[in-house]
């Protein structure tokens, strides 16, 4: 501890900020970008029509296509459309254990003709599962999410001038603008970046207090899950050939007891055996709450056998809190809200990992810092590169070629240990304005290949690109001129 409460605070707001600031920045950064996770996947999908479509009548497509293609799969998961992806999205389980994930066509059911992509499906599951095996990148996201919380707290206690700090902006003045860029940002929106981070880890706790499931469900994984939704029911193959009774009036009648909410998702457990089972979970269209009412139906007989409406406080507070961090609920205006703080809970973590080599590379210096100076450029240059490239290879690599989705994750990757590589081996002046300029063409060439702009999401994602490529732009040119004044 140190002399003061507030010198206390400012070394645990540092500490944690150093710490964690790399993870929470790609983590802030691609989780600001799922916010529109379905426009990303039709934008990544240009093969489909954005077109509204009717969801019973998709759904029934989807089903009579895996009726015939995956029949031996022991389950379907089926994410059915909705006025932001006009398709459904399934996954099932391959005979050798592998999940498959596929956009179906809405017309035919199919994923012919359709390219292989996770489209804005890869930057929800990295925002917390960090491209890392099951329970370490969630533990790690779950960590960084509640330091987050941890220095939101303490940069408020240290700040004294939090009102001026509203309206203060110094450009130009080297590590001066640096920290008002960093108070700021962090004030405008502290608010939403507060309830980000508390309900990011709270979706998360059973990763940070796993000890309370664990003794009371033991293995039993979907004990858990039933208590959390009665109406899943559970049974296991009973080894004998059976038929679905037709998905069609089925679905109808889950849209009638639903209420007007509508159907969000459709779990078809062993489709092909006389124990099969049909889950009907309802929409969240006005709500904020991400589970509200679901429906089990007998397979081959379509006969209801649960029905659960969620109306237990604690359940209901949880889902509550889930559904504010995810954003499913949100008009577009909000959505937009979500996306712009987002972008400027990015820009805090980025100035506050800058502002602390800034500030130390002005005093006598060591190794460590330069270390650090230089892969900050690679992170908070080199993170949005490669997620630019992301986009980019969707266009560029064939769009039939197979495993194509495995290799557009792959050039995220190859191009952030490209950038951190480069980054390393030159001195930080050096690389900012070359980094900064790689990211500017790389979201122009985004918008570029977005045409012909004849939608709104086309339209949309070329418009941010542009504003992208000009930000980065500026930076490059600013960079510049600091590297030919300290030549």
């Amino acid at each position: 501890m140190k002399g003061t409460f507030r010198a206390s605070m400012a070394w645990l707001h540092t500490g944690l900020g150093l710490v964690t600031g790399w993870v929470l920045f790609a983590i802030a950064l691609s989780g600001t970008l799922s916010v529109f996770r379905e426009s990303i996947s039709v934008w990544m999908r240009p093969e489909l029509k954005t077109a509204p479509v009717q969801t019973v009548e998709a759904t029934a497509q989807a089903v009579a296509w895996l009726t015939e293609h995956a029949a031996k799969s022991s389950a379907w998961y089926l994410a059915v459309p909705n006025h932001r992806a006009p398709y459904v999205f399934g996954t099932w389980e391959q005979s050798n254990g592998r999940y498959i994930q596929k956009a179906l066509n809405p017309l035919t059911g199919s994923p012919d003709g359709i390219r292989d992509t996770l489209g804005g499906e890869f930057f929800y599951r990295f925002h917390f599962e960090l491209q890392l095996p099951y329970p370490y990148g969630r533990l790690i996201a779950a960590l960084a999410a509640l330091a987050l919380v941890v220095g939101l707290i303490t940069g408020l206690i240290i700040h004294r001038r939090i009102f001026a700090d509203f309206f203060t902006f110094r450009p130009n003045k080297g590590q001066r603008s640096w920290l008002d860029a960093h108070n700021l940002l962090g004030v405008l929106a502290f608010p939403f970046h507060l309830m980000i981070s508390f309900t990011g880890a709270v979706t998360l706790v059973t990763m940070l207090l796993p000890w309370g499931p664990q003794a009371v469900y033991k293995h039993d994984v979907m004990a858990g899950y039933t208590d959390l939704d009665p109406a899943l029911e559970s049974r296991p193959a009973s080894g004998k050939p059976g038929h679905l009774t037709p998905i069609t009036p089925l679905l109808q009648d889950a849209e009638e007891r639903l209420r007007g909410t509508g159907i969000s998702q459709v779990y078809i457990y062993n489709p092909a055996d006389t124990a099969s089972l049909i889950t009907v979970i309802a929409g969240h269209n006005g709500t904020v709450s991400t589970l509200s009412h679901s429906l089990t139906f007998d397979g081959t007989t379509g006969r209801l056998m649960r029905e659960h409406v969620e109306t237990r406080p604690a359940v209901r507070t949880y889902t509550f809190l889930y559904g504010l961090h995810i954003a499913r609920f949100t008009p577009d205006v909000t959505r937009w809200l979500y996306f712009i703080s987002g972008l400027m809970l990015t820009a805090v973590i980025g100035s506050g990992m800058r502002l602390w080599t800034v500030k130390r590379l002005r005093l006598p210096h060591h190794l460590g810092h330069i270390l650090t100076d230089r892969l900050n450029v690679g992170v908070l240059a080199g993170t949005p590169l490669a997620f630019a490239s992301y986009f980019l290879a969707n266009r560029l690599l064939p769009p039939m070629s197979p495993h194509r989705a495995d290799h557009e994750v792959q050039c995220i990757f190859i191009v952030w240990g490209l950038a951190l590589v480069f980054a390393l081996v030159r001195p930080a002046r050096r690389t900012w304005p070359e980094m900064l300029t790689a990211c500017a063409f790389a979201c122009f060439a985004i918008a570029a290949v977005s045409s012909p702009w004849t939608n709104p999401v086309t339209q949309s994602t070329a418009l941010v690109s542009l504003l992208f490529s000009g930000a980065f732009a500026y930076a490059a040119f600013r960079a510049f001129i600091k590297k030919a004044k300290q030549a």
